[in-house]
């Protein structure tokens, strides 16, 4: 896949030396990758959205993203690279999906943990494709293997961030195995089940005003752990932050992924579907931080997927939500390894 490193410009301070790069001067492209780092795909993709009734546009968002992120000071340790952008311009969503996992798939075998901006938020169905084929990969070699050590069930936990469940039933009809921005996370239910995976899913910033009272009866049923955006307050924090820390020790590996709708419509104007409430992000923040400390037993991140969907270049306001992908993404990166 070509790779457009054009978009990594910004500020020079070569009078500060090394201690005053910023992203652009450090991010490389994929074929450079002689170490473990951390991997930037893009999905560029509105179909889902648009399957969805939503506002299009989310299309432009990783290129986006990438301009303002390439500015951002430069804190850290382990390697960044570019490995170029998925796009869907034919309206063939299940194709790319699958294609976005193969590289999501590929970058975790490299050892890489990665970093996917979407896109809508149909991109979920791609990442998680990806994990669980890498994980499929783990387990065959173990069962191949001689060390008689009986199969595991991965225990992957989802943590997403968003003002909407994602749990919606693909449409009836000639339709039925046509997914949608609204549908990622009953696709994941549904792989799981078929490789008698345990699915284990949180979801937090709900706005039960855009929630059905199918879709939260459908979250019982699935054991999904769930908070309204009413309930993210400061006095609930502490709760909340015990409940996600007991999801999180149950769970081998982490999929982190938000939905920038989750925010206040104030804070973040470019998504395709605004907030009338939202959560703020001095909420969100201590519990990225929870979820950002979770190790395994050999003291790496659970983390092996992060990505961001529904940012919409077409109705932000100065960059406004741009930003704050961007800075979200510095904040994961600078903790993922």
């Amino acid at each position: 896949m070509a790779v457009d490193m054009h978009v990594w410009q910004g500020r020079t301070d070569p009078e500060d030396g090394a201690k005053g790069l910023r992203w652009h001067q450090k991010v490389q492209p994929a074929d450079q990758a002689n170490e473990q780092g951390i991997m930037i795909l893009g999905f560029a993709c509105d179909e889902g959205v648009s399957r969805n009734k939503g506002r299009t546009g989310a299309y432009d968002a990783p290129v986006a993203i990438r301009k303002v992120l390439a500015n951002l000071a430069w804190h850290h340790q382990e390697p960044v690279y570019d490995g170029g952008d998925i796009s869907c311009n034919d309206g063939n969503l299940e194709l790319a999906q699958h294609r976005l996992g193969e590289d999501v798939c590929h970058a975790l075998r490299q050892r890489h943990k990665v970093m996917v901006f979407g896109g809508g938020h149909e991109v979920a169905w791609g990442s998680f494709q990806g994990i669980g084929n890498y994980l499929l990969q783990k387990q065959h070699a173990v069962d191949s293997s001689d060390n008689g050590e009986p199969r595991k069930a991965p225990r992957i936990g989802i943590i997403n961030f968003d003002a909407h469940f994602d749990l919606r039933n693909p449409p009836a009809g000639t339709q039925s195995q046509k997914g949608s921005s609204g549908t990622p996370f009953h696709q994941i239910a549904r792989f799981c089940e078929m490789n008698n995976w345990p699915f284990r899913y949180a979801c937090l910033g709900l706005s039960r005003t855009s929630n059905t009272q199918a879709l939260y009866e459908k979250a019982d049923a699935l054991g999904v752990l769930y908070r309204d955006d009413e309930d993210m307050t400061q006095a609930n924090l502490p709760d909340i932050q015990e409940s996600l820390g007991q999801f999180i020790d149950q769970c081998d590996y982490l999929y982190l992924t938000i939905d920038l709708d989750v925010f206040p419509a104030a804070t973040a104007p470019g998504v395709s579907a605004p907030a009338a409430r939202g959560v703020s992000f001095d909420i969100i923040e201590p519990l990225l931080k929870t979820i950002l400390a979770a190790k395994t037993p050999q003291g790496n991140s659970k983390i092996l997927v992060f990505d961001m969907a529904e940012y919409n270049p077409r109705f932000d306001i100065d960059n406004q939500t741009a930003r704050l992908a961007a800075r979200l993404a510095w904040t994961v990166a600078r903790n993922l390894r």
